[in-house]
């Protein structure tokens, strides 16, 4: 696990870019690992910059998301399929064709997961996963508590995370109680991870996942076990981190061929 310890969101977004750049260019049917929220949406705007004045080329690429709401109707704009397209898909020159979610709608949803898993499987896997951190320690909907081998499948939001999303909504209430989600088992087979975390308010998650024990009343901890994580944090999400001179001097004097 690599800690970067970076000063602001902008030099995140552009850090985190440069990796999934060189990605595409070394293979242009890369598939990508997108993660909704406001921690992605930096990454997102770069990458939109650079397709758009430099031609970053993403024709070829594959998009699979983290994790979709259950019960919202198809096209709600903040069902995940849309946020996405919204957020990133509509900005570059993927082909929508080549962006999957689950699907949270399902009227069998065990088997639209694992539909969704072999069709990972199909791709060959995940290149990049992009992952941002909640407060309480959850990647993609993976809350504390959760099986650290699990795959994608249904599960119940505790309510700090409809809380904290309720601001995408006109009021908690609407907050859907269930959602499906890729499993932390199935994030560690991607290829490389990199968990996007900035803000105060993320430091205690921050120290769990780096520090803490592998434990899953922090699921995001599970990251200790994969074997390529970058964990790219601003200073205020870096404030509680024992080592964090440490990770500042190792980044500081890491090969510049190494990259993240």
């Amino acid at each position: 696990m690599e800690v970067v310890i970076l000063p602001g969101a902008r030099q995140i977004a552009a850090l985190v870019a440069d990796a999934v750049e060189s990605l595409l260019r070394g293979k242009p049917d890369a598939v990508l690992g997108l993660a909704t929220g406001s921690s992605p949406l930096p990454v997102y705007d770069e990458l939109a910059r650079r397709h758009e004045q430099a031609g970053l080329d993403f024709s070829r690429a594959y998009g699979f998301t983290l994790d979709e709401y259950v019960g919202l109707e198809p096209g709600h704009p903040e069902s995940y399929r849309e946020v996405i397209r919204r957020d990133f898909a509509n900005r570059v020159n993927i082909d929508p064709g080549n962006v999957f979610g689950p699907d949270g709608s399902a009227a069998d949803i065990p088997a639209a997961c694992r539909a969704y898993e072999g069709r990972i499987r199909e791709r060959g896997g995940i290149d990049v996963q992009l992952l941002g951190l909640g407060t309480d320690g959850h990647i993609g909907f993976n809350e504390p508590g959760s099986s650290l081998a699990s795959r994608t499948r249904i599960k119940s939001l505790i309510e700090q995370t409809r809380r904290d999303n309720a601001r995408f909504f006109r009021s908690l209430d609407e907050v859907p109680h269930h959602v499906v989600t890729q499993g932390l088992g199935t994030i560690l087979e991607s290829r490389h991870a990199i968990l996007l975390a900035t803000g105060a308010q993320k430091a205690q998650a921050v120290h769990d996942l780096v520090e803490g024990p592998l434990a899953a009343i922090c699921p995001a901890s599970v990251l200790q076990l994969h074997p390529h994580a970058s964990i790219v944090v601003d200073e205020a999400a870096a404030s509680s981190l024992k080592l964090a001179d440490y990770y500042r001097h190792t980044y500081d004097h890491k090969p510049a061929w190494q990259g993240l």
